[in-house]
């Protein structure tokens, strides 16, 4: 005898999979509570608000390479790609060595970062040699790796890294910068924490910076805070980076901060996008006067 009922009843009983997941998220709330409950009480609202956001149609540069070099006023074919190219399989090598998957959702609902977005990065340093970078977002430090190894061949330059492993899965904590080896730690400082609680503190005391990075929580909110922030303390020709732009965010930002140069590029998967902006573009600048890079104590 069939215990099932029909499908024509069967849909209109079944629990929502959000209802029966219900009590492990809110057990994972708990749990967040107890451990760090600042954090969780201003991650919370981020993803509530995040029903809010909606997806907006972007004029896209389909060849991410070509069109970012266009942004920084330099030739494309790029040869610093080859070195790129080394970097990211190392990465992938040493991932999966350790027992790690690389790409798309391996992280939790998390990603690692794309070869698009990564490869931007890695030109930047290499092209504009700043000495002053900051991002916002680890995980497994993908694009942390990619930009310390450019910052290393550059033999200058320090980075900045606001990250705040995900608060409702703690398993995944052991995971957070697992891309990143020791011998590039010279160069690197980690703040642990939120881009609410960390990201303005840690632009006052570098004053200025040459590069920025988000990729953090992708809610617009979020963004629109970090993008916002950071850009005021981008110097003159400094370059601005955005993974995961599919919602309102970076066109408003674009509307009110009137960057020299902006655009939206296909990441290398051709699975989502991610915004650059340049500030106060000047071609002939290639380089700039090295800034002392002591970490700040945070």
């Amino acid at each position: 005898m069939n215990s099932q009922p029909p499908g024509s009843i069967r849909k209109f009983i079944r629990i929502p999979g959000r209802v029966q997941r219900a009590p492990q998220r809110c057990r994972r709330v708990a749990r967040a509570l107890v451990s760090d409950p600042i954090e969780t009480l201003l991650y919370a609202p981020e993803v509530l608000i995040r029903q809010l956001d909606r997806s907006v149609a972007y004029d896209v540069e389909e060849d991410w390479g070509s069109a970012f070099h266009r942004l920084i006023g330099l030739p494309w074919p790029c040869p610093e790609l080859e070195g790129f190219q080394r970097v990211w399989a190392e990465i992938g090598t040493e991932l999966t060595a350790k027992g790690l998957a690389f790409g798309r959702y391996t992280y939790g609902e998390y990603s690692d970062a794309d070869a698009g977005l990564a490869g931007a990065a890695w030109c930047a340093v290499r092209h504009l040699r700043p000495t002053t970078v900051v991002e916002t977002g680890v995980a497994r430090g993908v694009t942390s790796r990619v930009i310390l190894e450019a910052l290393s061949a550059n033999v200058e330059g320090h980075l900045w890294s606001i990250d705040l492993p995900h608060p409702f899965a703690p398993e995944l904590h052991h995971e957070t910068a697992s891309a990143v080896p020791g011998g590039r730690h010279d160069r690197w400082t980690y703040v642990r924490g939120s881009s609410r609680r960390r990201l303005p503190a840690l632009l006052a005391q570098l004053v200025e910076i040459d590069l920025f990075v988000h990729d953090s929580l992708h809610t617009a909110r979020n963004m629109r805070f970090e993008m916002n922030s950071a850009w005021a303390a981008l110097r003159i020709g400094g370059v601005m980076l955005v993974d995961d732009v599919y919602n309102q965010s970076f066109r408003q930002f674009v509307g009110t901060a009137h960057p020299t140069e902006s655009m939206v590029c296909r990441s290398a998967d051709g699975t989502w996008m991610f915004g650059a902006a340049r500030k106060g573009i000047d071609l002939s600048e290639r380089t700039h006067p090295a800034r002392p890079t002591e970490a700040p104590h945070l």
